[in-house]
């Protein structure tokens, strides 16, 4: 009897250590344990919940610019800190780290950083390698990488020598904005701080290799923003995106092999590769992982840009950093999600969606820059959509047909949509309009004209159809039915 009471003993300890680890199995055990009555398909599952990153687990510490953003202060903050070791550990470590740390692209596409390096040819062919930074912000709403830039400057130049060793690259171009004036003098302070410091140079971080960076301005267009039209841009040509392939990764830039990443991307690598890949994994859902900046503006009591865990509900990343929206969550009416280019989301979606590219992609939006535009009731939201039209014509290159004719075309529709003068079947048309630009376009300027558009017509089609009805009652002007729509085609007929 008394064996088998420790045994009853172990057993109940063991149940206890398993609920309180939540392991599921055995909390329905312990449920038939204790003598409740549950069936064995009410088994409880823990279901993890994102957001609340602490400030031990952030990368950017001074992304305020509340501290010193010159190299001593970096230094302080663990910057730059056995830079060396790291390198010795070669470019394969460093991509088999940045892989399984499950980092995705920063600047809105979300390719997955580690198998994106893994591209640059692993032997030389006599050629140079080349790290090209795409620092070139001009994505409305999104002002990200300009925090990184004007505070933390040298995170950036450390992620440079990193990324760019395990390229197999020894020199890296930073292309700036040509509007980022303060920004640009803020790094090219901080490469000539580095030099300084012998953190650059011919023994970079006295790894023994040789490293260097060079600030390039450009002149502020959009379409440089895309790798081949920066590329073309860095070069002296004008910013026209080039056909694929032959891919960056084998003819960039100068014809040499080239990666293009974002600024975001290359600045948490050195940070990841200190702390671990599995800390930097164990934020955020699989395939979403880690932590990222989110600009908010709009419509919120408080516009910022704050680093946050992935996969953090959007709804709770606006109550807990922006203070709500103005008036109330009731008073909102949409949000751009991920910078000007992804479709907008109605209040209902926004409640429940969480902000990665899985679930935004699910609910047929998307993460991109992770630029938050919050608009609420105030808002013309079909105004808004077509000031974006206009953007979009405006900075479209004109290399393609279906962008350059197609936007066009979109801007004027939309403006047509705006006051009302339209017919209601021309919201179909203008759908249709949109996928005709979506997909047949060298880069993807066209699809980031085309998704404001869809994502318009998929969620606000009743506002636009009530404007067009308006605008008719306004005007004394009747709806059209078929009936009269077969008259005046037969009017048309009998003239000719």
């Amino acid at each position: 009897s008394r064996a088998l009471y420790l045994n009853l003993r172990m057993q109940r300890a063991f149940m206890k250590r398993a609920i309180r680890l939540r392991v599921p199995a055995v909390r329905a055990s312990a449920a038939v344990f204790r003598g409740e009555r549950k069936f064995s398909t009410s088994v409880e599952t823990h279901v993890r919940t994102h957001g609340g990153l602490k400030d031990s687990d952030r990368i950017f510490t001074n992304i305020y610019g509340q501290y010193d953003t010159g190299v001593e202060g970096a230094l302080k903050r663990g910057d730059w800190y056995r830079t060396k070791d790291l390198l010795h550990l070669g470019r394969e470590w460093i991509i088999d780290q940045v892989k399984k740390s499950g980092l995705r692209g920063r600047g809105g596409a979300g390719f997955p950083s580690g198998l994106k390096w893994s591209f640059m040819p692993k032997a030389s062919d006599g050629r140079p390698h080349y790290l090209v930074i795409n620092a070139d912000e001009s994505e409305p709403g999104t002002c990200k990488d300009r925090e990184i830039m004007r505070h933390e400057p040298h995170k950036l130049l450390e992620g440079c020598v990193i990324a760019g060793t395990a390229m197999g690259a020894s020199t890296a171009y930073i292309y700036i904005r040509g509007e980022f004036w303060r920004e640009a003098l803020c790094l090219e302070k901080a490469v000539a701080e580095a030099y300084e410091k012998g953190l650059l140079g011919k023994n970079a971080c006295g790894a023994g290799i040789p490293f260097d960076i060079y600030v390039a301005r450009g002149a502020g267009a959009y379409i440089c923003g895309e790798e081949t039209g920066l590329i073309e841009s860095l070069e002296g040509n004008t910013g026209k995106p080039r056909l694929k392939p032959p891919f960056p990764a084998n003819v960039g830039l100068y014809g040499c092999p080239t990666t293009v990443t974002n600024v975001e991307t290359v600045a948490v690598a050195p940070t990841i590769l200190r702390r671990g890949a599995d800390w930097f994994a164990s934020m955020g859902r699989k395939g979403n992982s880690g932590t990222k900046l989110f600009a908010i503006s709009g419509n919120v009591n408080n516009p910022i840009t704050v680093e946050e865990e992935m996969s953090i509900p959007l709804r709770e990343l606006i109550d807990k950093h922006c203070g709500g929206v103005i008036g109330g969550w009731d008073n909102l009416q949409g949000i751009i999600p991920g910078g000007s280019s992804v479709p907008v989301i109605p209040k209902d979606v926004c409640a429940e969606v969480l902000m990665d590219f899985d679930d935004l992609k699910r609910v047929q939006s998307g993460l991109g820059t992770a630029a938050v535009t919050v608009m609420d009731n105030s808002v013309d939201m079909i105004r808004a959509i077509a000031r974006l039209s206009y953007f979009y014509k405006h900075e479209s290159c004109g290399q393609c047909t279906p962008c350059r004719e197609g936007t066009t075309w979109l801007y004027k529709m939309m403006k047509r949509m705006e006051t009302g003068e339209a017919e209601l079947e021309e919201i179909d048309m203008l759908n249709e309009l949109t996928h005709e630009i979506e997909g047949h376009t060298i880069c993807a300027l066209g699809d980031a004209a085309a998704w404001p558009v869809q994502g318009l017509i998929r969620h606000f089609r009743p506002q636009m159809e009530e404007r067009i009805r308006a605008y008719k009652a306004a005007k004394g002007i009747a709806e059209e039915t078929d009936e009269t729509r077969k008259f005046a085609y037969e009017d048309r007929n009998y003239s000719n």
